[in-house]
């Protein structure tokens, strides 16, 4: 069974706020993402400095969908409450830096696991799934599941951009012995940042692979050909890669 596309729509909201115009509207964005068949779930992150979602959005969308919904977060007091109270299906927890314009890199879970694992017990006990978005290192898995994690997302930065070099093979099997940690942990896998339809091939035929957060690529592509039809280019990669294992 191939993994689960989650589309992330956050530069759907890039684009409006680049001109502070009510549109494009996230909404829409991911209601016609539901309505194309191509995704099992939307995920938008709500990040302290506002660039790109914001509150109203994550709101919006969650009382709307009926797909599940991913809200990626920081760890930060009043995120996790505006989370607590809408209680989404999953929360991924990321780090963030201010001056970064995407994510760069997995959580420190050696620096910073007490208030992690104190958000994660708080968004559990909303009922709330809780991923980890983590460096592709066995000690970071492991330190997840010490931690309470049920998830954790790898972050698939490195691999993306090695992609087409020689270190490609290096970041993959990086990828390959985290994965692995995982299932040993029995911990659910999922993976995300820089995919492409190019790339991720490689990573969605990791054995046991579930969601796969994809987003940049997608809402760029969609510029071009549409939002459904980027959808269904990035969905048949995946379950080419499936086909193939």
């Amino acid at each position: 069974m191939s993994p689960q596309l989650y589309v992330n729509l956050d530069h759907v909201a890039t684009l409006r706020q680049a001109r502070g115009t009510p549109y494009p509207d996230v909404l829409e964005a991911a209601l016609l993402a539901e309505r194309s068949g191509h995704v099992a779930g939307i995920t938008l992150h709500l990040r302290e400095d506002r660039r790109h979602v914001q509150d109203r959005d994550m709101e919006r969308v969650m009382a709307a969908l009926r797909l599940p919904f991913n809200y990626e977060m920081s760890c930060a007091a009043d995120i996790v409450a505006h989370a607590v109270r809408l209680r989404p299906a999953q929360a991924t927890l990321v780090p963030e830096r201010r001056a970064e314009l995407t994510t760069e890199g997995g959580l420190d879970l050696d620096l910073h696991g007490a208030l992690v694992a104190q958000t994660t017990a708080r968004l559990q006990q909303a009922g709330v799934l809780v991923s980890l978005f983590i460096d592709p290192d066995v000690h970071a898995v492991q330190r997840s599941r010490e931690i309470g994690a049920t998830h954790v997302e790898l972050h698939t930065g490195s691999y993306a951009h090695a992609w087409g070099t020689p270190s490609a093979a290096r970041e993959l099997q990086r990828l390959q012995h985290a994965a692995a940690a995982a299932r040993a942990e029995g911990l659910a896998l999922n993976a995300g940042h820089g995919l492409t339809v190019a790339n991720v091939g490689p990573v969605a035929a990791l054995p046991q692979m579930n969601d796969l957060n994809i987003g940049h690529a997608i809402v760029a592509r969609a510029v071009f050909v549409g939002l459904d039809s980027a959808l269904a280019e990035m969905a048949e990669a995946i379950r080419r890669s499936a086909s193939n294992t």
